[in-house]
């Protein structure tokens, strides 16, 4: 059991930790002059393939016949998969504003968007130890993105697309863990993908091939989002250059980890472990991109750990904690 438990934090910690790192290499793509809607298509074109592979290994090496998911589940996952589609597009449009290691500390608030959701659902207030997570969880991010000194400048619409990136992915984690449960995970991925491709082709159409033909759709495009990056044609060298690591760090490998990982180590541990993806994600931006991050910032994301720790911990290891 210990060895299953073990097996199952190993498997989350990576997946996280390959996570973490994405949107390093988003920020590096920009550097190099690639475009949001060349990287989100390069990325989930090539996941779909990619997961496509796996999952015909897969059906011929099975020595059981793998479920296959009704046509009512289809669209219910595809309608999920938007969700999928736009925390990535939210969270890609965000760095592009604002540094990597205050982008992820926005996405992080799905800690509490969650506990709301939660509530709504169950239609009860949330219990005193989740309202004091919440409450550290805005303390620490007061602190990691830097509100206090204002030594970085935070660009409105940075933080804007991260907390829109936030809510998505608060429903993404819903979706996920509630629908389908039966199915392989490489035929559940693949559908989701396919309802993330939807909402991650019609970017690449309003963002960047309608206004090449059509004046009016450049002018809502710019005015909506200010982005002053030069409007071209789709650059398909995305594709051998950041697609592949982005596709293989985004869409494939993470999901298949946790997927193995969260049934050993259970729901609890694993989003503890989970959230290896913070410090990771800050550790990159600060090495790879040389980002500025300040005590302060390290503080606030000690603080973020923290809660979401206590908001994950059994009652019973909280009692033998409250006894000692």
């Amino acid at each position: 059991m210990k060895k299953n438990i073990l097996k199952g934090v190993l498997f989350v910690g990576i997946g996280a930790s390959i996570y973490g790192m994405l949107a390093t290499f988003v920020k590096m793509s920009y550097h190099d002059g690639y475009t949001t809607s060349e990287v989100t298509t390069s990325q989930f074109l090539l996941g779909i393939i990619g997961l496509l592979i796996l999952n015909f290994i897969q059906t011929i090496t099975s020595k059981q016949r793998l479920s296959s998911p009704s046509s009512k589940e289809v669209k219910m996952l595809m309608l999920a998969g938007t969700s999928l589609g736009c925390t990535s597009l939210f969270y890609y449009i965000a760095v592009q504003y604002i540094n990597v290691s205050i982008a992820i500390v926005l996405l992080m608030q799905s800690v509490w968007f969650s506990v709301v959701v939660e509530s709504i659902l169950a239609k009860k207030l949330p219990n005193a130890r989740k309202v004091i997570s919440v409450v550290i969880v805005l303390l620490g991010t007061v602190l990691a993105t830097n509100l206090i000194n204002m030594d970085i400048e935070l660009d409105w619409h940075g933080v804007f697309w991260g907390l829109m990136a936030a809510a998505s992915y608060t429903m993404t984690m819903f979706t996920s863990n509630t629908l389908a449960t039966h199915l392989p995970v490489f035929r559940k991925s693949i559908i989701m993908l396919l309802g993330g491709s939807v909402v991650v082709l019609l970017f690449l159409f309003f963002a960047q091939i309608g206004p090449l033909y059509s004046d009016g759709l450049k002018s809502v495009y710019l005015n909506f989002t200010e982005n002053t990056e030069h409007i071209h044609s789709f650059n398909y060298s995305i594709f051998w250059t950041y697609g592949f690591i982005l596709a293989l760090f985004g869409t494939i490998i993470p999901p298949v980890l946790f997927n193995i990982g969260f049934p050993n180590a259970g729901l609890g541990l694993g989003s503890i472990v989970s959230s290896l993806e913070l410090p990771v994600s800050v550790t990159m931006a600060f090495v790879l991109l040389g980002e500025k991050v300040f005590l302060i910032q390290w503080i606030g994301i000690i603080l973020i750990l923290f809660a979401i720790v206590l908001m994950n911990l059994p009652k019973k290891e909280l009692k033998v904690a409250e006894l000692s």
